[in-house]
């Protein structure tokens, strides 16, 4: 059995299996290509990275692959809205006291790079352009689809699924509250702690009322978890906790090790860190945010706030005031793996999934 659906001819690829952009160290133009290189979608997160950077990492991806990868970028409406800094800030400099770093009291300033970054990606040709939080414009998506390039759009309701679609999208991401990281919820005043859906409850109602390839994102970790997306409708999976802890990951070790002790019970959903909703470990941070009943800046002010004691945290090997984001089935982790590895066992399990389905008729 080949599992080999229409979103592979589509994209190029061997195995319908995507690698999720993980924006802010996880998602390494080595594990890009690597994902890429076994047959999958590597995917580079480029969301907080400068246009500069962007276009290193995405001429790194090309010498060290010739397939086909995708850059992911946030494509949404930033706000400015530093009404509550203040009060913000008080609860952000206990945190910077305790790690030993000066205090801020001014006013984080908005800085939106997404045409820059936008524009880096045409000019290097790069074959798929994700996003999350909203979809390109349409003079965007144009100039992509004129260069012969795809599409692909991250969503977490049917409705978000349905724009997409007619915006022309040429593949959805269908992501369940199970995903770890930032909710891809396009509209946060009426789904202030974004639209969250399980995977396995959103996937099959999106299949069923559009007419383009659905990948299912959120908690899928392993063959089983294809063949259960496939049964639902879905041409593939999307997974990003499942390759935090391989070779070429660029996860922080104490953010690793954090996962590799973590249970299906250890995530929650939170806006502490960057003003948007994302599942991540609970530690000292949110917990200490929350208690505080501030409400945090909207992204990306509060991201930008917190940038310096996630920085510190991370350079004191200290978990407790780091974003530890992660899906809700980190039980099922492969620690020490290569990318290579993780793809071809995904696929090679999902064929025995589906074997095994196909005896029960007998």
């Amino acid at each position: 059995m080949n599992i080999k659906t229409p979103v592979c001819h589509t994209l190029g690829i061997q195995f319908p299996i995507f690698q999720a952009g993980m924006a802010g160290g996880p998602a390494t133009p080595a594990l890009a290509a690597e994902v890429s290189e076994a047959g999958g979608l590597g995917s580079l997160g480029g969301a907080y990275m400068k246009p500069e950077e962007i276009r290193s990492a995405v001429r790194e991806i090309k010498q060290r692959t010739s397939k086909p990868f995708a850059v992911n970028l946030f494509c949404a409406d930033l706000k400015d809205n530093l009404y509550n800094s203040e009060r913000v800030n008080k609860v952000l400099n206990s945190f910077r006291k305790q790690l030993g770093i000066p205090e801020i009291h001014n006013r984080s300033k908005l800085i939106d790079l997404f045409e820059e970054q936008f524009q880096v990606l045409l000019e290097e040709e790069v074959p798929i352009i994700s996003t999350a939080f909203g979809i390109l414009p349409l003079e965007k998506m144009k100039a992509v689809h004129e260069k012969g390039k795809k599409v692909i759009v991250m969503v977490t309701t049917v409705n978000e699924a349905k724009r997409a679609e007619q915006r022309g999208v040429d593949i959805i991401v269908a992501q369940g509250s199970d995903a770890g990281g930032h909710r891809s919820t396009f509209d946060m005043d009426h789904h202030p702690d974004g639209a969250n859906i399980g995977t396995f409850s959103l996937v099959p109602q999106i299949t069923d009322k559009v007419n383009i390839p659905v990948v299912a994102a959120g908690g899928i970790m392993d063959g089983r978890g294809l063949a259960a997306a496939l049964s639902l409708g879905a041409q593939g999976v999307q997974m990003g906790t499942a390759f935090l802890c391989c070779t070429e990951s660029g996860a922080h070790p104490a953010y690793q090790k954090a996962i590799l002790n973590s249970t299906e019970e250890s995530t929650v959903i939170t806006k502490s860190f960057s003003g948007r909703p994302a599942r991540g470990i609970k530690n000292a941070f949110i917990e200490e945010f929350e208690r505080q009943g501030t409400v945090p800046l909207p992204f990306p002010a509060q991201n930008t706030l917190t940038a310096d004691i996630r920085r510190e945290a991370a350079r004191q090997h200290n978990d407790q005031y780091m974003s530890l984001w992660a899906g809700q089935a980190t039980r099922l982790i492969k620690n020490g793996k290569g990318a290579r590895d993780i793809i071809l066992e995904t696929v090679d399990e999902a064929e025995k999934v589906l074997r095994n389905l196909l005896k029960l008729r007998d």
